[in-house]
């Protein structure tokens, strides 16, 4: 049996600021001051597209190292496009800035390797959702964790 994938407690420090908790760091969001936040930092959504770029970026970064290329000058640009509501993210656009020195030879393989994200493959194959309700027991502190973040099996 596998083991278990790590958990986030959730907490809400005040206004519209929502932090998550996860292996030893603290990931804060909150909303924009034109909806009501403080905007103190990225919405859930901005780290969620982050969290696309960062993933496909890394895979560009290792693609090269195993291959010892330069990587000066590597880097991702992550564009969202609207549908026609302007409401919802229809389109992911990735383009990879590749080094001045980058061999065209690996061009099509860079961008095959950049698309097996993690990431996104979740997105294509998403996991089922299970939300429920239970008991709350005292208040946990902001900071502290209600249960191992790590568990085994």
């Amino acid at each position: 049996m596998r083991p278990q994938a790590p958990g986030m407690d959730i907490h809400f420090p005040g206004g519209l600021e929502v932090e998550a908790l996860h292996k030893g760091f603290t990931i804060l969001t909150d909303q924009p001051v034109e909806v009501g936040g403080s905007g103190s930092a990225p919405t859930p959504f901005d780290l969620f597209l982050a969290s696309i770029g960062t993933c496909a970026g890394l895979y560009a970064l290792k693609f090269c190292r195993q291959r010892h290329l330069d990587t000066d000058g590597l880097a991702l640009k992550l564009t969202p496009g609207r549908d026609e509501t302007g409401k919802r993210v229809s389109r992911v656009r990735l383009e990879v800035l590749l080094p001045p020195a980058f061999p065209e030879k690996y061009r099509e393989a860079m961008l095959r390797a950049v698309d097996q994200c993690t990431v996104k493959r979740h997105i294509f194959d998403p996991p089922q959702f299970e939300v429920i309700g239970v008991a709350a027991g005292p208040a946990i502190p902001p900071g502290q964790a209600a249960v191992p973040l790590i568990t085994g099996a």
